[in-house]
């Protein structure tokens, strides 16, 4: 036996065929739900590799940082099945093979194998815990001997090997070196003799027993051991980064000393995680350095544009609301519509004052006008409608509480807020009621109802173009106000039209909410 150590790769080695610069490399193992270990830490491994992983689940470990507390393996014949689909579907280029569990799943593996053909083949055999407790019964032991000649390459930790063996662990490196010897003599497949269990002052070696050469040729990779508790789920790791190193280089050699390399800044970098209690997870992701988080990118859209989206849900609702359906159709009771339009009567002289308020701020003689006019609309128009329908019926009496509050609302406005503050807190009023209006109105012309429904006066009145057209003319106001607005006063904007679409929605909502048999005088 010959032993050569190598402190750097000097050959040149020959890649193979099938060499791919994406490697396309399965996982066979079990899961952990920490991330640290079993498929999940394949999975890092592979693409910290620059490979694409796949997995297939062989059992559902729970299981920490800590410990592992249960274990659920799945029907075998789900277990093919997943494979099946897989190789079915996908080129194989690797096959990383972790925790099988029990006789029936390492069967079920050893049986599919050959569907990977030409596929690298590394097997981690999980034997026996870090701790020493064994993790498969005699009878899966001698199943999971009988798949390490199908492997290319074997990485079992000390006592794993001296279990494939049936033998003691070795009690030293060169021990160590002749049970990783004896085993790829007696399998044909290589082996990866690892001294991480080791105590003293070794440091942390690795050797690649070759089975490949009549001379049984080792080559130990030094390493240096890492002062971390945090180690877990370094044996999968590895042996998935072989696994996907070794399509793209073809060389055992060469993978050994890059996956090497990686893993040791994976473990100096571990601590940085922060993952758990006990023995928390390596960094896989060590060398990937994050670039900077990129400034969220300016907003240009018009402010109509923007709080139109922002008040989705305040629209849905209110087309929603029983209210507003029943308006739509006629089947509203009469005392809830008296309620409400005695409430936005109340409401429109307190409107009518705030419009009269955004045209003394307008900046144009234009836009002073367009607000005056509909501050008299307000009056004239629309409270006429009010006192029309409520003759003789009786009202109810006194301001409810949701008028009240958004009257407050627009007053506060008013007083404290600027012109364009002003044109987004009365904006909801023209908006929602021509998108309320326009809806209701189409939906009761196309029913072919005829002219009895009990509200057309109301469903005319906001669906009338002259309305649609001053919505217009107050959103175009609203863009140019935005538009020349400082950044503070946009947010103020936007939040005073948020505001005052909530209180349109409680609004209509309103007379649903109320008893009104005591707080209404109706004949």
């Amino acid at each position: 036996m010959s032993i050569r150590t190598l402190v750097e790769h000097r050959e040149t080695p020959s890649v193979p065929a099938r060499a791919r610069t994406i490697p396309r490399v399965l996982s066979i193992a079990g899961t952990d739900p920490t991330g640290g270990a079993g498929i999940q830490a394949d999975l890092k491994s592979i693409g910290a590799q620059g490979g694409y992983g796949m997995a297939v689940v062989t059992s559902l470990v729970a299981q920490n940082t800590r410990g592992v507390r249960s274990v659920h393996t799945p029907p075998s014949a789900f277990l093919d099945e997943q494979l099946q689909a897989v190789s079915d579907d996908v080129t194989i280029d690797a096959v990383k093979i972790g925790m099988l569990g029990d006789p029936d799943t390492i069967r079920t593996v050893r049986g599919w194998l050959p569907r990977a053909s030409g596929a690298v083949v590394v097997l981690d055999p999980v034997m026996v815990a870090t701790s020493g407790d064994r993790l498969l019964a005699a009878d899966a032991e001698d199943e999971l001997r009988a798949l390490v000649p199908l492997a290319d390459l074997v990485t079992p930790n000390l006592p794993e090997l001296a279990v494939l063996l049936g033998e003691s662990v070795a009690p030293s490196w060169e021990a160590a070196l002749e049970q990783g010897k004896r085993l790829a003599v007696s399998t044909g497949t290589s082996v990866l003799v690892k001294g991480g269990h080791l105590e003293g002052a070794l440091g942390c070696p690795d050797a690649l027993v070759n089975a490949s050469d009549d001379a049984g040729t080792v080559t130990v990779v030094g390493g240096t051991r890492i002062d971390t508790r945090n180690t877990h789920g370094t044996g999968c790791s590895l042996s998935a980064a072989l696994a996907t190193v070794q399509v793209r280089t073809g060389n055992w050699h060469q993978s050994l000393i890059i996956v090497k390399t990686w893993l040791r800044g994976a473990l100096e970098r571990a601590d940085e995680l922060n993952v758990g209690q006990g023995s928390g997870p390596i960094h896989h992701f060590h060398e990937f350095v994050p670039g900077p988080i990129p400034e969220a990118p300016a907003d240009d859209r018009p402010f109509s544009q923007r709080v139109w989206e922002l008040t989705t849900r305040h629209r849905a609702a209110i087309d929603a609301l029983g209210f507003v359906r029943a308006l739509g159709d006629g089947s509203l009771p009469a005392e809830q519509f008296a309620y409400y339009l005695a409430q936005d009567a109340i409401y429109l002289a307190g409107y009518s004052r705030v419009l009269s308020r955004t045209s003394a701020l307008a900046p144009s003689e234009a836009e002073q006008l367009f607000w005056a006019r509909s501050a008299l609309t307000c009056l004239e128009v629309e409270s006429e409608l009010h006192r029309t329908w409520l003759t003789g019926r009786g009202q109810p009496a006194g301001q409810g509480p949701v008028t009240k509050a958004y009257v407050d609302h627009l007053l506060a406005a008013a007083a404290h807020g600027g012109y364009g503050v002003l044109v987004a807190a009365v904006l909801p009023c023209f908006w929602l009621y021509a998108h309320v209006g326009s809806a209701l109105h189409a939906q009761w012309s196309g029913s072919g109802a005829g002219q009895d429904h009990p509200y057309a006066s109301w469903l005319e009145t906001y669906a009338d173009p002259a309305f649609a057209e001053a919505t217009a003319r107050a959103i175009s106001i609203a863009d140019a106000a935005f538009a020349a607005a400082s950044p503070a006063d946009k947010a103020a904007m936007i939040e005073a039209f948020e505001a005052s679409a909530w209180y349109e929605h409680e609004f209509f909502d309103a007379p649903t909410r109320l008893d009104l048999r005591d707080s209404t005088k109706l004949p």
